[in-house]
């Protein structure tokens, strides 16, 4: 089954569909900085690298599946949350004109939580009542990434559309898996990081293992005035896109608290508060080890993991896509040679397209 990836970034989304069974035809980033990473790691994938606003629906491949997180910062908790009134929030109207041009069998769309915030209701719901308006049965879900085999506290609003007539069913959020991975078990074994070289440039080739650097430079109030730092047996804090924010490594122990809105690393142990190496972020990520981030400042490489979707989440959502969908059968009339008809039923997936 053929998909078409919106709004890709390093392509975290797109890996779990790959690793699902999908096939990664045609993908759209804007970000210069993202552009190298994607076409060595998704060698066969075309990647256009104009804005969706300028990109005519003529120009999009035909695809199963349309996939895709249009921008979140204008709906975040933390941001501005002018959500719609944005004119990134208003690329999910572009992500809507491709649907309902191309209609694909399905789409995915995914989001930050904040975009359930109350101020953004009547928002969300115009965005909902227009899915369905271009043909799609619509399901969300706000979902904990560590629930499906991610070790972060992650939670993203998940939309997923079936196509009222070539699929005519509602998608089922796939049940949590029972066991919740950590952090011990995730990056123990990549204790030892390299400091990133002064104004934060890449290591690049000096590294053994690959983008295994962390950002330098001091905390602001902001990062201090909660803890930082999760133990080995837990999962970790959500992993963000700046490198600044990146949460502290386990080895340290959690910050001290002083008064509300304000800690500070336990005396005498501030060594072993450092942030989070990019290969790190990539692990928690669930990003594979052979998965290389291509960069010269090292704050582009927590950006481009930070604003992926974890691969295995993206995983556990295609493969019930997948499965729902090589389920569904059609029914045909042929005419044979004495004149008798017959009925015949074909899966509707046919030569990796809908029929």
């Amino acid at each position: 089954m053929k998909v078409v990836s919106l709004f890709t970034g390093a392509g975290g989304l797109d890996l779990g569909f790959k690793k699902a069974g999908f096939d990664i035809i045609w993908a759209n980033e804007f970000d210069s900085t993202i552009w190298e990473t994607f076409e060595k790691n998704f060698y066969k994938t075309k990647l256009d690298k104009r804005s969706i606003v300028d990109i005519p629906t003529s120009d999009v491949p035909f695809a199963d599946g349309i996939i895709g997180g249009p921008p979140c910062q204008s709906w975040s908790e933390a941001g501005a949350g002018r959500g719609i009134n944005d004119k990134r929030g208003q690329l999910f109207f572009e992500y809507i004109r491709l649907l309902k041009d191309k209609q694909p069998a399905f789409f995915l769309a995914e989001n930050v939580s904040g975009i359930l915030h109350p101020k953004h209701k009547e928002a969300f719901e115009k965005i909902l009542k227009q899915f369905n308006g271009v043909g799609y049965n619509v399901s969300y879900r706000l979902l904990n990434t560590n629930d499906y085999g991610v070790p972060q506290d992650r939670f993203r609003v998940i939309i997923i559309g079936y196509h009222k007539k070539k699929v005519n069913l509602s998608f089922k959020f796939p049940d949590s898996l029972p066991h919740k991975p950590t952090l011990k078990e995730t990056i123990f074994d990549l204790r030892l990081a390299k400091p990133a070289k002064p104004f934060n440039k890449t290591n690049g080739e000096d590294l053994k293992i690959p983008n295994h650097e962390y950002m330098n430079g001091g905390f602001s109030t902001i990062y201090m005035s909660r803890n930082r730092v999760r133990s080995w047996n837990e999962p970790s804090f959500t992993i963000q896109a700046g490198g600044r924010h990146a949460p502290i490594h386990p080895q340290a122990p959690k910050m001290k608290f002083i008064e509300q809105n304000k800690r500070i690393f336990v005396p005498g142990k501030e060594n072993l508060y450092r942030r989070l190496s990019v290969r790190e972020c990539a692990r928690i990520q669930t990003f594979p080890d052979n998965f290389i981030f291509h960069y010269k400042d090292v704050a582009d490489g927590y950006k481009m993991i930070g604003n992926a979707v974890p691969v295995q989440f993206a995983y556990s959502i295609a493969k019930k896509i997948f499965s729902d969908l090589s389920k569904i059968t059609k029914v045909s009339v042929k005419l044979t040679s004495n004149g008798q008809t017959i009925k015949e039923k074909d899966n509707i997936i046919s030569g990796l397209q809908i029929a």
